[in-house]
C-alpha cells in the first residue's frame, strides 16, 4: 500500500511524509497538502466532474468518522477503490485527535465563515487553514461540489444518524441531495434557516458546494466503535467515489425532515437549562415546558407543537448556542 494511504497514522504521529506525491497502478494520484490533508485525483479518462470533500476529526474524540475515512483512503491506496471523482480528505483537528479530546482550546466548528479572524490560538489558525484548503480544492467553477463533514454526537440520540443542511440567502435546499442521504442510511435531515459558523456552512455559503454536517452516532474512543454501524454510508460513499451511484427509487420515503424553530443562546453564567443531563437528542418537549432561563428577562418556554431538542449543552461559553428547538418540516421546502 502507498505510504500516503496511511494519512491517519501520519497525522496521529505528527509526521510529514518524505514523498508528497504517489501514484496507484491505475493512475490515481495521491498528494499530501498539509497536516491531515490529502488530495486524490483520478486518471483524466475516468473523471466524472465531481469534487468531493470528506472531512472528519473536526472534533478530535469523534473517531468513527475518522476510521471511516481511513478505510476509504487505504482502499484507494491499495488500488481496491478506483476513484472517478476528485477527492479531498481532511482530518480537521489533529491536535485534539492526538489527545482524544473534542478540542484543545476552542471548538473549531464555531470558527468558520470568518469567525476565526476574531479569535487566536492553534484552532483558530487551523480553521483558517481548512477554509483555504477547501476554497483551493473547490476552485474550478465548472465542476460539481459536494462536502460531507462527518461527526458523532456527545450524547445519545433517538435518531441515530442525521444531517444538518446549512442555509444561504437566495438558495433553496436540494431534494436530490436529501434523497441521496436517505439512500446512505441517514434517518433525518435538519433544514437550517439562519447563518452558521460550521465547516459545512462555510462550504455551502462561501464556496457554492452542496454541504452537510453528518451526525453518525455517539462519540467513542478509537477501536470502540460499533462494527457495521456506518455500512450503508460507506457503501454509498464508495459508489459516489467510483462513479457508479445507483438510481434511487425510494426518494424521500421514510426520511424525517425538521426545521429550526428557535436557538437557545446562553447569555450569562446565570443560564439554567431545565433538562435532564442525559436527555437524548430528538427528545420531544410538550407545549408549555420551561426549557431554559437566563438572567431575569430571558425565558424559553416551548410553544411549538411537535417540538424536539437537539444539542443541549449548558456548559458552552456565554454568547454561544446551548440547544436547538426543532419542529417537523414538509418536503415542499426542498427544490
Amino acid at each position: 500500500m502507498l505510504a500516503l494511504g496511511k494519512l491517519l497514522e501520519l497525522t496521529l504521529a505528527g509526521h510529514e511524509p518524505s514523498s508528497k506525491i504517489q501514484l496507484t497502478p491505475d493512475g490515481t494520484r495521491l498528494r499530501w497538502l498539509a497536516e491531515g490533508a490529502l488530495e486524490v485525483t483520478p486518471a483524466v479518462a475516468r473523471d466524472t466532474g465531481l469534487d468531493l470533500l470528506l472531512s472528519a476529526g473536526i472534533h478530535g474524540n469523534e473517531t468513527a468518522p475518522i476510521e471511516l475515512l481511513d478505510r476509504l483512503l487505504r482502499s484507494i491506496a491499495r488500488n481496491e477503490l478506483q476513484p472517478h471523482v476528485r477527492l479531498l480528505f481532511l482530518f480537521g483537528n489533529p491536535m485534539a485527535m492526538r489527545r482524544g479530546e473534542r478540542f484543545v482550546e476552542q471548538d473549531i466548528n464555531r470558527l468558520f465563515n470568518g469567525r476565526h479572524e476574531l479569535s487566536s490560538g492553534g484552532e483558530a489558525m487551523r480553521a483558517c487553514e481548512l477554509e483555504h484548503l477547501a476554497a483551493t480544492f473547490f476552485g474550478d467553477p465548472g465542476r460539481s461540489r459536494l462536502h460531507y463533514d462527518l461527526h458523532t454526537a456527545i450524547r445519545a440520540s433517538k435518531i441515530e444518524q442525521f444531517a444538518l443542511y446549512p442555509w444561504a440567502e437566495g438558495r433553496q435546499q436540494s431534494r436530490r441531495e436529501c434523497a441521496r442521504l436517505n439512500a446512505a442510511g441517514i434517518e433525518a435531515v435538519l433544514l437550517q434557516n439562519t447563518p452558521s459558523t460550521t465547516f459545512s456552512a462555510y462550504s455551502y455559503t462561501q464556496l457554492g458546494a452542496e454541504a452537510f454536517t453528518l451526525e453518525l452516532g455517539k462519540a467513542r474512543p478509537f477501536g470502540e466503535n460499533q462494527p457495521g454501524s456506518l455500512e450503508r454510508l460507506e457503501q454509498r460513499l464508495c459508489a459516489i467515489i467510483e462513479g457508479c451511484e445507483p438510481q434511487d427509487e425510494a426518494g424521500l420515503a421514510g426520511l424525517k425532515l425538521f426545521a429550526v424553530a428557535r436557538e437557545v443562546i446562553k447569555h450569562s453564567d446565570a443560564f439554567t437549562l431545565h433538562l435532564p443531563a442525559d436527555i437524548e437528542n430528538f427528545s420531544e418537549l410538550p407545549p408549555g415546558y420551561l426549557l431554559a432561563e437566563d438572567l431575569a428577562s430571558s425565558r424559553w418556554v416551548v410553544e411549538e407543537q411537535g417540538a424536539r431538542i437537539i444539542f443541549p449543552n449548558p456548559r458552552v461559553h456565554n454568547g454561544q448556542r446551548a440547544g436547538i428547538l426543532i419542529v417537523p418540516a414538509e418536503a415542499s421546502r426542498l427544490a
